[in-house]
């Protein structure tokens, strides 16, 4: 077998992804720190067809090296925005019909593979940070909270990790079926 090389994966160019349809899902970013988990959230996102990534408090913007790192472009071909408040962002996305999931463990969190997405509906998902996770004010603002199950002694999932499962199951329910 031979490792293909990157001129054999017939990949969109950034011109193409913007016209591309996306899959009816944002990616919310509540206070995440980490430069390279926001550039990984960009690379998983641009790799899954997401309309746009919000960006909100204390979360860096494009364009930043460290950010530039992990995404390797995708600041380019993915959508995003920036809110001072996580809240704004929320009531922005309530108002256009999104259905807003916290990613967090709750009292009333849904597994991820009891999660059924519709292609009627569109989705923000909202990732917390590192060690705080989701802010509880925007847990209150969300529809419903959804968990990935573990198994382990960790109670938790790196962020770009989490993006990455989420978004890939995502794509497998909206568009794979």
């Amino acid at each position: 077998m031979r490792k293909l090389k990157n001129s054999d994966l017939d990949r969109l160019s950034v011109a193409e992804f913007k016209k591309a349809d996306k899959i009816p899902v944002v990616v919310v970013l509540d206070n995440v720190r980490s430069l390279n988990n926001i550039g990984s959230v960009f690379r998983t996102s641009d790799a899954f067809l997401i309309e746009r990534v919000l960006l909100c408090g204390i979360t860096a913007k494009p364009p930043h090296k460290d950010i530039h790192k992990t995404a390797l472009g995708a600041t380019e071909s993915v959508d995003w925005q920036y809110y001072p408040e996580t809240k704004d962002a929320i009531s922005a996305l309530k108002n256009n019909g999104y259905t807003i999931v916290a990613v967090e463990q709750t009292e009333d969190s849904v597994g991820l593979d009891n999660f059924r997405l519709t292609r009627e509906n569109k989705y923000a998902f909202v990732f917390g940070h590192e060690i705080k996770g989701v802010q509880q004010e925007i847990v209150d603002q969300s529809d419903i909270s959804l968990d990935i199950p573990q198994f382990g002694t960790k109670h938790s999932l790196n962020i770009s990790v989490c993006v990455g499962i989420v978004l890939w199951e995502s794509y497998k329910q909206l568009l794979m079926r």
